[in-house]
């Protein structure tokens, strides 16, 4: 296992689509900053509009921990879109090249093939939300500064800096279990319909169709609670004026249940599949 760890490494970082859709990732950062140096007064001053009229607000509220906060929810759809079609890319590009047979004609079983891949996708995901979360942190402190957080959720609440350097910091480690949901995704939609058009597609609809679940309300305790799709925006439990860590650790266990399981079926299904 660990040699095949390390070729699917070794592969993954030799193909040239990895790196342009990093270097999109960092373009999509970039462009969120550009776009805050310069609109983003405008943009504090319509969201405290009303508020200014009655409350007098001291400091410099268009800051890094602000930055980093549009970066989160910038990303948490592009970031596993990216990723899921760098993961799903890892297996639908074998099947192209027809490299997949010529692996298993080696000593190892196909169970082993595909997990080494799930495997790799884990760390890959984890390691590309530690640089965005690294990058995101740097950049946006080093251009805007540090200040106090002002968020909206159902009402304005607001952080001083080191309480918001905590929250965005355990976002991004909640959000990491999300991106890994949709990367292993991605990879068992890559087992079903092999090719790379069809996967990206497929892929593309899954992740749309549980952002549109994420809104809906099923009218069941249970499902509203425990439904895959109601679970992937745990990292914004964060931003609420005191944390739930209860609420939090049970989406993330549950999250992670998902992960198991759907990595159980892409194993399953690949180690029982024709390879032709």
């Amino acid at each position: 296992m660990r040699a095949l760890i390390s070729s699917e490494f070794y592969k993954l970082y030799k193909q040239s689509k990895t790196y342009y859709a990093l270097v999109a990732l960092f373009i999509i950062e970039a462009v969120v900053l550009v776009s805050a140096y310069f609109q983003g007064t405008s943009i504090i001053d319509i969201l405290l509009d009303n508020l200014k009229q009655t409350f007098y607000f001291e400091g410099n509220l268009l800051n890094g921990n602000l930055l980093v906060y549009l970066i989160l929810n910038t990303l948490w759809f592009h970031l596993p879109l990216i990723l899921m079609i760098i993961v799903s890319g890892t297996l639908t590009s074998e099947y192209k090249d027809r490299t997949v047979q010529a692996m298993l004609l080696q000593p190892i079983s196909k169970w082993q093939f595909i997990l080494s891949k799930y495997i790799v996708a884990v760390i890959f995901t984890l390691v590309v939300v530690f640089f965005v979360a690294l990058s995101a942190f740097a950049l946006s402190y080093g251009i805007f500064g540090k200040g106090d957080l002002i968020v909206y959720l159902n009402a304005l609440n607001f952080f001083e800096h080191q309480d918001a350097f905590y929250r965005l910091k355990w976002a991004f480690v909640s959000g990491a279990f999300s991106m890994v949901f949709f990367s292993v995704a991605s990879l068992t939609i890559a087992v079903f319909f092999k090719e790379a058009t069809k996967t990206w597609i497929v892929s593309a609809f899954f992740l749309i169709l549980s952002n549109i679940l994420l809104k809906v309300d099923f009218g069941i305790a249970w499902i509203n609670r425990l439904f895959f799709a109601k679970l992937n925006d745990t990292w914004q439990y964060f931003f609420y004026t005191e944390i739930h860590w209860d609420a939090i650790l049970q989406n993330t266990l549950f999250l992670s249940v998902y992960i198991v399981l759907i990595m159980g079926v892409g194993v399953y299904v690949f180690n029982k599949k024709d390879i032709g």
